[in-house]
């Protein structure tokens, strides 16, 4: 066994601090304007940055230092907001973070444009990212790349099915958002070195901590306090959307039909009342506590490779009993 790891020297909140300076210090330059523009302004919009973080801290549990990681880091927040702009236009949607989104602040054509060319900048930077790991790193974020298309068209699709299942919805979501997870929690390993059993059990661990962060997140919008999520409850319901919640419904009382008649907060407060009155509130958490608990399973078995899980730990049960 190597011990990757002796001695903490950053804590989430120095790592935060980290990738937030270097954000700051690499903005988006060129010419014309409306190209960048828009680059800089989804990029400053804040969000929890948990991608760039499990890319430090893959580097520093598998010891290496967090700041020769700050490039790959960089790159997955910079794909993930690319994913977003894209997302709003194909969802239509005219809010992000409380402020408006790319294709309502400038158009629809500006917003696909400054997308694509924010996908060619993670490539150029890693380009030109003089490390070893680097075509590894290429490699694993362009698969990446892929699933997390599939997964979209995926959740297109979910739209117009008759049926939509739980395994269906679990894999829709591990490639929207978990694979992602995965891929930036062993780029830092890669930057580290670490083995290859390692950086598969840390890429195993991101998407349990993936799917429990959706499933919570659908927890949130469902019954979370509004007062801490700044969002009003149910806004998946209020749109139709074919969440774990839906589809735990269907097999309780026929919530199309219910869907049907109500619209608007109206069909919120019904379903809410219906959802709570199966206690599938509380069946929807225990989905959701199940992946944590593979998480934990995951940080044991790291451990006995050697790797300081510390970090990890703390992020994984920060993210368990957020609120928002």
């Amino acid at each position: 066994m190597f011990l990757y790891f002796r001695k903490a020297v950053s804590n989430l909140q120095t790592l935060s601090h980290l990738y937030a300076s270097h954000l700051s210090l690499h903005p988006f330059t060129g010419s014309p304007n409306a190209l960048y523009d828009p680059m800089n302004y989804i990029m400053s919009l804040g969000g929890k940055r948990i991608r760039p973080l499990l890319t430090l801290i893959g580097a520093q549990c598998c010891g290496a230092n967090p700041e020769d990681a700050l490039i790959p880091a960089h790159s997955m927040e910079v794909f993930h907001n690319f994913t977003l702009v894209h997302d709003d236009i194909m969802d239509n949607a005219s809010t992000r973070r409380g402020e408006p989104t790319v294709h309502e602040k400038w158009s629809i054509s500006e917003g696909i444009l400054s997308g694509d060319n924010m996908l060619i900048a993670v490539y150029q930077m890693l380009l030109d990212y003089q490390h070893p790991s680097r075509n590894e790193i290429m490699a694993l974020l362009t698969k990446t790349a892929r699933e997390v298309c599939e997964g979209q068209q995926m959740d297109m699709d979910s739209a117009s099915l008759d049926e939509v299942s739980e395994a269906y919805y679990l894999e829709m979501i591990r490639l929207k958002t978990a694979v992602l997870l995965g891929c930036s929690l062993q780029c830092g390993a890669m930057v580290a070195g670490a083995e290859k059993a390692v950086c598969e059990n840390l890429y195993d661990f991101a998407i349990n901590l993936g799917l429990s962060f959706q499933l919570n997140d659908d927890w949130l919008d469902a019954f979370g306090d509004p007062a801490m999520t700044g969002k009003k409850p149910g806004g998946d319901i209020e749109e139709g959307k074919k969440t774990l919640l839906y589809i735990m419904a269907s097999s309780h009382f026929n919530i199309d039909d219910l869907w049907s008649k109500h619209i608007g907060q109206e069909r919120v407060q019904i379903t809410l009342k219906k959802l709570k009155e199966y206690e599938l509130d509380k069946k929807l958490k225990a989905v959701a506590d199940e992946f944590h608990n593979g998480c934990l399973h995951d940080l044991e078995q790291l451990q006995s490779q050697g790797v300081n899980t510390s970090l990890l730990l703390e992020l994984c049960d920060m993210l368990q009993v957020r609120r928002h």
